[in-house]
């Protein structure tokens, strides 16, 4: 792997998280306010998907936005609170997935944008 670029140590130190939301409306909000109090370094919003899904013994099936959020693993817990406190939903998904490699300056551009002020 070339010198600018890091792959993941055993615990991965960056992560994406994701969550679905029911409007573009609530997500670009969801993803606008994480960004701005720094619990993530950047946000992207995606959709409308197809989402399908177990919901109290009915199978049902809705249209929903995506929100992507880049940020170091220590972050999450943080994160998820705050998702989780302002999502409209009862039960919100909010998963996380490591990133296992990176360029070098991006990741620690997540690092440095994610830094308490």
């Amino acid at each position: 792997m070339p010198a600018q670029w890091r792959a993941a140590a055993s615990e991965p130190q960056f992560l994406q998280v994701q969550t679905t939301t029911d409007s573009r409306a609530e997500a670009v909000e969801l993803a606008q306010a994480a960004v701005e109090s720094r619990l993530a370094a950047c946000a992207q919003v995606a959709g409308p998907i197809a989402s399908t899904y177990w919901w109290e013994d009915a199978l049902e099936r809705a249209e929903e936005w995506l929100v992507m959020l880049k940020l170091p693993a220590s972050r999450y817990d943080d994160l998820a609170e705050f998702l989780a406190e302002r999502h409209s939903y009862d039960d919100p998904e909010i998963t996380a997935t490591p990133i296992v490699a990176g360029s070098e300056s991006y990741l620690d551009w997540l690092a440095e944008e994610t830094r308490p002020r």
